[in-house]
């Protein structure tokens, strides 16, 4: 289902994907439709590698679409687009750079002036809570610290769009619980860029929980199943019987 926004913020329009492996064509994404809205939380679930991953990167433009296209603010989009960063799920970090300065690493490749720099990069480890830790290396922090740093190091370019890939995924419980929590803080945070947030995951609950809208996808070639849009009021309540029918309609359109 595509929404009827006249101006969607950002649009997909029957996105098509192949891949060509060993001489074999392998679709991806197949007739794949999706409107974000500015200031919304999109999630989207689906089977294990039905494609969600490749989605993200053609959002952002890392990957270009076989066919199809890909609007935002309701202009085609070629490239990668300077507005969005990502969170990756295995962190990214470069290990011989400190906090500092892998948080700092978009606004260098974008020559940024060096007091612009050391303005936002301390703005933002503090956002995320990584203030004492500017000088230790990615090998000296857990893995809830290391995500932090990849969080921050993508809000430091202050996109509009955040693109999560199952952020919270190589973390414990408690630390993904406290993640979760941070994430939202920071989307609603009002001296925040960030308005608008597309994440993937495989956990339904996450994206009941933290989610305005959850698109279902198909397994391979991947397409919109459905979009459920959660309407339970925030913060959420596990324990709300609305919850446990949100999560047992999408697993039953996942299974």
């Amino acid at each position: 289902m595509v929404s009827m926004d006249k101006n969607p913020f950002l649009r997909l329009v029957d996105v098509e994907r192949v891949f060509s492996e060993q001489g074999r064509i392998n679709p991806a994404i197949r007739g794949l439709s999706l409107d974000v809205s500015e200031g919304e939380f999109v999630s989207l679930v689906g089977p294990s590698g039905c494609g969600k991953s490749t989605l993200l990167r053609i959002l952002q433009g890392l990957i270009a679409p076989t066919s199809g296209k890909v609007l935002y603010r309701d202009t085609l989009q070629t490239g990668v687009n300077p507005d969005m960063g990502m969170v990756f799920q295995g962190f990214a970090l470069y290990p011989w750079l400190n906090v500092w300065e892998n948080v700092s690493l978009g606004l260098v490749a974008r020559g940024v002036d060096t007091r612009t720099i050391r303005k936002k990069v301390a703005f933002y480890i503090d956002k995320v809570g990584l203030e004492g830790y500017e000088e230790a290396y990615p090998r000296e922090l857990s893995g809830g610290m290391k995500q932090r740093v990849g969080l921050a190091r993508a809000l430091c370019i202050e996109p509009a769009i955040l693109l999560m890939d199952e952020p919270f995924s190589n973390l414990d419980a408690l630390t993904t619980l406290t993640l979760r929590d941070e994430v939202l803080m920071l989307w609603k945070d009002p001296e925040m860029s960030v308005r608008t947030i597309v994440m993937v995951t495989h956990i339904i609950e996450e994206a009941i929980l933290m989610s305005d809208r959850v698109v279902v996808l198909a397994r391979r070639p991947t397409h919109v199943v459905e979009e459920i849009p959660v309407d339970l009021p925030r913060p959420r309540d596990r324990r709300d019987p609305e919850f446990d029918r949100l999560s047992d309609r999408i697993f039953s359109l996942i299974s």
